[in-house]
């Protein structure tokens, strides 16, 4: 055992499931922190049973700590209580939080990461309790943390305007693309195409849908553009990919009300290799959150050589990168719409905008990201 001894938060590390934003971040640092730091012994805490091949390495040690945390009273009696004592019985150097939450009963040095402050500017998307649990936490969270961990510049700053952190004490450690997302040669595209949209060219959105993701107003403008472009839209369809999360009312509301519902195929959740698939053979993404704090798919999109149209606004263009992807109006269907003709008609912007993507993707590193959670660790200590 080594002298040093960290302890992690890993509840978001789930037996056998697809890991999504936060549970992907958790996988990507995590694995390469443990591999570059050997001499460290991480303390893996889960809130459930765990699945062994997210014992990285021989450096890693598991703890099971009850009760499954997934609801806000559990938050309590799992942070509060159960890793609060754990933290005092063991006295780790430092205790590492990738998911927006930590423990204010402890003496422990904290670094925790915040993904977005969505919920302070848009309370009505998430239900009663745990906006009430977030609202009251999360700036105690931010301020008893010694050092936190923005994911874009625009979440940084967002930190230190609503909670007034100093922004010295915020890094900010990207998202990054999968390895599986790349270019596929024109035979699997085809492929693709023929058991998802029938052979025919479309438009993919990538996403948990609820309320944040703005697909109502995606839907209003497909149809929009399916209806204004005639004969020569008559091909394109959209795919909507990721599993029905929460408030998904409206959206399904929007649906119904289509003139064009036949060309929109809600897919579900998809294997990572089909959505890398996906990305490679549509032929734009079209991601249009009104409020994001990285957006994945945005990189993963560029990764793969599909040209991207994606918000004006929050962390979207940040990520994008200059030239990197067509911007819209989130809040206008008709802005979306008219980006949508544009990204379907012109040939020449969709080559520019995977060229741009390609050279925007140098940024993003989930090694240099691991390294700024060490960085943040070592500050911390």
């Amino acid at each position: 055992m080594s002298a040093l001894h960290v302890a992690v938060n890993t509840r978001f590390l789930l037996p056998g499931a697809h890991l999504e934003g936060i549970g992907r971040f958790s996988f990507e640092t995590l694995s390469r922190l443990v591999a570059q730091h050997p001499d460290v012994t991480f303390h893996f805490l889960f809130d459930r049973a765990f699945d062994p091949r997210y014992l990285f390495g021989p450096n890693v040690v598991p703890h099971v700590l009850p009760p499954p945390a997934r609801h806000p009273f559990l938050y309590l009696a799992w942070f509060e209580g159960a890793v609060a004592l754990w933290l005092a019985r063991h006295r780790p150097a430092a205790f590492l939080s990738p998911d927006g939450f930590t423990t204010l009963n402890t003496r422990v040095p904290r670094v925790t990461v915040l993904h977005d402050l969505a919920f302070e500017h848009f309370p009505l998307d998430v239900g009663l309790l745990t906006r009430k649990y977030y609202l009251f936490f999360t700036p105690r969270f931010a301020r008893a943390s010694q050092q936190l961990v923005a994911v874009s510049e625009a979440t940084k700053a967002d930190i230190v305007k609503t909670y007034g952190v100093a922004p010295t004490k915020i890094s900010v450690a990207y998202n990054a693309p999968a390895e599986l997302f790349r270019p596929q040669p024109e035979a699997a595209q085809r492929e693709i195409r023929r058991r998802f949209s029938h052979g025919q060219p479309y438009f993919l959105f990538v996403g948990a849908l609820q309320p944040r993701k703005n697909l109502g107003n995606l839907l209003r403008a497909f149809d929009a553009f399916k209806t204004d472009g005639g004969p020569t839209v008559a091909a394109a369809q959209l795919l909507i990919v990721g599993r029905k999360a929460w408030k998904a009312g409206p959206i399904l509301n929007a649906y119904q009300q289509m003139r064009h519902q036949n060309a929109v195929h809600f897919t579900g959740r998809v294997a990572d290799a089909e959505l890398a698939g996906l990305y490679a053979a549509a032929r734009a993404t079209v991601y249009v959150p009104y409020f994001e704090g990285f957006g994945i798919p945005i990189v993963e999109a560029q990764a793969s050589s599909c040209p991207v149209l994606t918000s004006n606004v929050s962390s979207m263009p940040e990520v994008a990168g200059a030239g990197g992807a067509l911007l819209v109006d989130p809040h206008e269907a008709a802005s979306i719409a008219a980006g949508l003709a544009r990204l379907w008609a012109d040939a020449a912007l969709r080559q520019q905008l995977v060229a741009q993507g390609h050279a925007n993707l140098s940024r993003f590193s989930w090694a240099a990201s691991a390294e700024v959670l060490w960085q943040a660790l070592l500050k911390a200590m």
